[in-house]
């Protein structure tokens, strides 16, 4: 039986990536007339006074107004806003760029480098985790800088309540080169190949479930290599199985927008967006962003399980019925999969990092690989427990 055209759709690959398409898609133009709170639209981007939107939510009904514009923004238009002056005080900034420069220095003290996702482990100054190392060592500094109405407004709007944010210092030195352009978290940290494996509906999932967004701590003009959009790219939706793809990347080389940002903006954008930080070509600005990843509440479990132990308990069975079941790679995967955390985060960044790869190896690649090489039990167990303690956030005082 042949499948129908909605059929076909539940699965995406490498062949529906087509350019023709995405040009559909990208090439349009922003009217403010469709976003009454937008002071202005610069290269296709809009860009929102702060000031202006604190007034606007200053009841109930225009917070619900504002909020549902800025999800229409992000959705059907052009991906991404700028909020100017989104910290009206720009001493909390000075004040937290303090905090951070401390966390960079002694970064730097230890020889850590931080690596990166994009670029090259070195070649920027690097933080992660930075929201629970300033808590801890700044806890002053936290509370001024988190209790930012528009990034409240902005995360409340995307995702709702109970989300959760994270942080990243990313500092671009004077010299240091554009990122590739590219997808985010999650299917946008996936080969090609594991993205494919997730049925269509989750690539459109996937977007609504994190927002991305940066608080410009210095003035960013554009010789500092602010980061390069594509408006409208995050509605192509194969879009995360393109953004590698040569013909791709060539058009995003072509048309992508980049804007200054002053100290205090911030800029929040669709994960699905394409986009690149760009290459800092002056020479004295250390370009200095506080990279904002706000989660939803719901990418959680209803129950807690140690799967550690639930693999530990299991791993002799499979060992043991490898070779009567040899072939039998379905029976397999599908007991890994009920048993091993096939995700590889959360995870502490400073002690797991993305070393050869966007991610590091899951709970279940230690599984495969264990199976594949006949570890022992014990094999297994240590390596598991090595793993789970390097996931593990160790900056609790005592």
């Amino acid at each position: 039986m042949s499948l129908t055209a909605a059929q076909r759709r539940a699965w995406l690959s490498e062949q529906d990536c087509d350019l023709g398409a995405f040009r559909a898609e990208v090439e349009r133009t922003t009217d403010t007339a469709d976003f009454p709170y937008a002071s202005a639209v610069r290269d296709n981007v809009l860009v929102y006074d702060s000031e202006r939107l604190r007034g606007a939510v200053s009841t109930p009904g225009g917070r619900r107004e504002v909020m549902a514009e800025l999800v229409h923004a992000l959705t059907h238009g052009p991906g991404v806003v700028v909020l100017q002056r989104a910290f009206a005080d720009p001493a909390v900034v000075d004040r937290a760029t303090g905090a951070f420069e401390s966390l960079i220095a002694g970064q730097r003290a230890t020889g850590a480098v931080g690596g990166d996702h994009f670029a090259a482990p070195g070649a920027n100054d690097r933080v992660w985790n930075a929201l629970e190392k300033t808590a801890l060592g700044a806890p002053e500094v936290f509370a001024d800088y988190y209790a930012n109405d528009m990034i409240a407004l902005v995360s409340t709007a995307w995702l709702g309540p109970g989300y959760q944010v994270t942080s990243q210092i990313n500092v671009v030195n004077p010299g240091g080169a554009a990122q590739r352009p590219h997808r985010d978290y999650h299917l946008g940290f996936l080969s090609d190949e594991a993205a494919a494996a997730y049925p269509a509906h989750v690539h459109r999932l996937s977007p609504v479930l994190t927002l991305q967004g940066a608080v410009a701590h210095c003035d960013m003009p554009v010789e500092s290599g602010p980061t390069l959009y594509l408006p409208y790219s995050q509605s192509y939706e194969p879009g995360y199985l393109a953004w590698r793809r040569p013909e791709f990347r060539a058009y995003f080389d072509a048309r992508h927008v980049q804007l200054p940002l002053a100290k205090g903006d911030a800029v929040f954008f669709n994960p699905a967006l394409f986009h690149a930080a760009g290459t800092n070509r002056s020479t004295d600005i250390r370009r200095m962003a506080n990279l904002l990843q706000v989660s939803s509440a719901f990418g959680r479990a209803m129950e807690t399980v140690d799967r550690e132990a639930v693999v530990n308990a299991v791993y002799p069975v499979l060992l043991a019925r490898k070779a009567e079941r040899a072939g039998d790679d379905a029976w397999l995967e599908a007991v890994v999969a009920a048993s091993a955390e096939g995700y590889a985060f959360p995870t502490d960044l400073d002690r797991d990092p993305p070393v050869d790869g966007l991610a590091p190896p899951s709970q279940a690649d230690l599984v495969r690989r264990a199976l594949s090489e006949e570890w022992t039990p014990e094999a297994l167990r240590a390596a598991l427990r090595a793993a789970g303690e390097r996931r593990e956030s160790r900056r609790r005082e005592s």
